[in-house]
């Protein structure tokens, strides 16, 4: 057991337990001799705790010492004259305690339900949901502000990877540092209550905010709070570094459009751990932006850590793209559980979406069950902003390479169980001109849902049903595979082909 989080109220821990998600069993979190409660996560949070103050934790036979950090100063909210009534805005009394609170504080916010529009974090500050507090955000688009795309040359808005006005988000980091979200609270957008999923593919105003969005922000946690019912990606960090996010839990209905879950965009050192997600759209989908966005920046994604996460429902667990024009790179997914998600890892790309490299993705220590199509790289995706349905997307034939083709290098499956697998165990799909690089299995074993029916295991323009296949490789340079196990299957194992136009 090692501490891996500690803030003045709150102390994060990671168990020595390489099965992915759940320990072993269940155990006993005991805290200076004291009982506090049961648990069977590998990763878990003890809240509620008293700043610059020591503590004795028992699991199992592992103790540990640790003290919580300094707080300056317990701003509550209480004391700003809020409802918390859930009908009352409460916004500009949270905003006037946010703006109050020295450096090295936290703002309380105790039980109750605080109806507000948006709120706007600073840094060196923290804010501590206590349980059964929730941040209730009203329905209204004219209740939001709105972030201006562009500002002379200076972007504040952005949707889908490009500078546009989108709507402020319920919680807001624009150019701050050394913040943090933490408790047992609630997040709760009530989008289903407005009309944000209505037309959702057209700007109405502005286009949609998220729970929870940083833009430029550096060093930044949250931790152990439960997102809800967002008007579209839950949790987007945008150019940001620095962000880490423990035991946060994010659930929206599974019928609800573009409803991911954390979309890191342009962002550098991010991780995700001790997570889970139960969402609308892809668990978490890292992103680099749109073609312009890359040329005007040029900011990768990378250093990009998901560990101890369980991915529930969702069109994807661990996903790239489709905006990645940017970059992403170095790409570690472990001791993941994903049950009952469409795919795994899916890459979502395609010509126009620029040169710079998707590569140097690990997957390692991973069970999927009930996950149609484990694995999944698309260089002909058709869906998103900016077409998908042209020829230059969807044909196979040899067009020549230049700064718009997509490039996909390296990726490292190792030590994974992937049970009752629908449609296939990977479909992997590169262009003649610009082939996926190196694709490695190691230790794999794949089962099969053999009263599972045909599926389309990936979106394409001209798009085919599987069921039950194995690896099907589509201009791929290099497969290596070794202690790879098929059951259940039909048709060969590995399925290799060539387009060279």
């Amino acid at each position: 057991m090692r501490i891996i989080n500690l803030t003045a109220r709150s102390a994060t821990f990671e168990m020595d337990c390489s099965n992915p998600y759940f320990y072993t069993c269940e155990f006993d979190i005991t805290v200076d001799g004291v009982f506090l409660r049961k648990e069977n996560r590998n990763v878990f949070t003890i809240f509620d705790l008293k700043p610059n103050t020591k503590y004795t934790i028992n699991v199992l036979a592992d103790t540990l010492e640790f003290e919580t950090l300094n707080e300056a100063l317990c701003v509550n909210v209480r004391d700003f004259n809020t409802a918390s009534d859930g009908v009352t805005d409460d916004t500009s009394k949270i905003q006037a305690a946010i703006m109050c609170a020295p450096d090295g504080s936290t703002v309380y916010i105790p039980k109750g339900v605080y109806l507000v529009s948006s709120l706007f974090l600073k840094s060196n500050i923290m804010i501590y949901l206590e349980k059964g507090a929730k941040i209730l955000a009203r329905t209204e688009r004219s209740a939001f502000p709105i972030f201006p795309g562009l500002i002379d040359d200076y972007n504040f808005g952005v949707w889908e990877g490009s500078e546009v006005n989108n709507f402020a988000s319920v919680i807001n980091g624009v150019n701050i540092e050394n913040a943090v979200i933490c408790g047992e609270g609630v997040i709760d957008s009530q989008a289903e209550n407005g009309d944000w999923y209505i037309n959702h593919r057209q700007m109405n105003i502005a286009w949609r905010g998220h729970s929870l969005f940083f833009n430029r922000c550096k060093n930044i946690s949250v931790i152990g709070v439960y997102v809800c019912n967002t008007q579209s990606w839950a949790i987007h960090p945008y150019f940001s570094n620095d962000i880490s996010f423990f035991n946060v839990s994010i659930k929206n209905n599974p019928d609800m459009p573009t409803t991911d879950g954390i979309d890191p965009d342009c962002c550098d050192g991010v991780k995700i751990v001790g997570c889970r997600f139960d969402v609308g759209d892809d668990c978490i989908a890292i992103k680099s932006g749109t073609i312009e966005l890359a040329n005007k920046y040029n900011k990768p994604c990378s250093n990009i850590f998901i560990s101890n996460n369980h991915m529930l429902k969702g069109h994807g667990g661990v996903v790239f793209g489709s905006e990645s024009s940017g970059g992403i790179t170095n790409v570690n997914v472990e001791r993941c559980l994903f049950e009952n998600t469409d795919r795994g890892l899916r890459i979502k790309t395609r010509r126009g979406r620029g040169n710079k490299a998707i590569d140097n993705v690990l997957f390692d220590n991973i069970i999927m069950n009930g996950v149609k199509t484990p694995f999944v790289i698309n260089m002909y995706y058709n869906m998103g902003p900016k077409g998908g349905h042209e020829e230059y997307v969807w044909t196979t034939k040899k067009l020549p390479i230049d700064e718009l083709t997509p490039n996909v290098g390296s990726f490292k499956f190792s030590n994974m169980i992937c049970n009752n697998v629908e449609y296939a165990a990977g479909v992997f799909l590169g262009l003649p001109e610009s082939k996926i690089g190196t694709l490695e299995f190691n230790n794999i074993k794949f089962t099969y849902d053999n009263n599972a029916e045909e599926g389309y295991p990936v979106m394409i323009e001209h798009n085919f049903k599987m069921k039950n296949a194995g690896l099907y490789c589509f201009n791929v340079e290099k497969i290596i595979t070794k202690d790879v196990e098929f059951i259940g299957n039909l048709g060969e194992n590995i399925i290799v082909e060539r387009s060279d136009g």
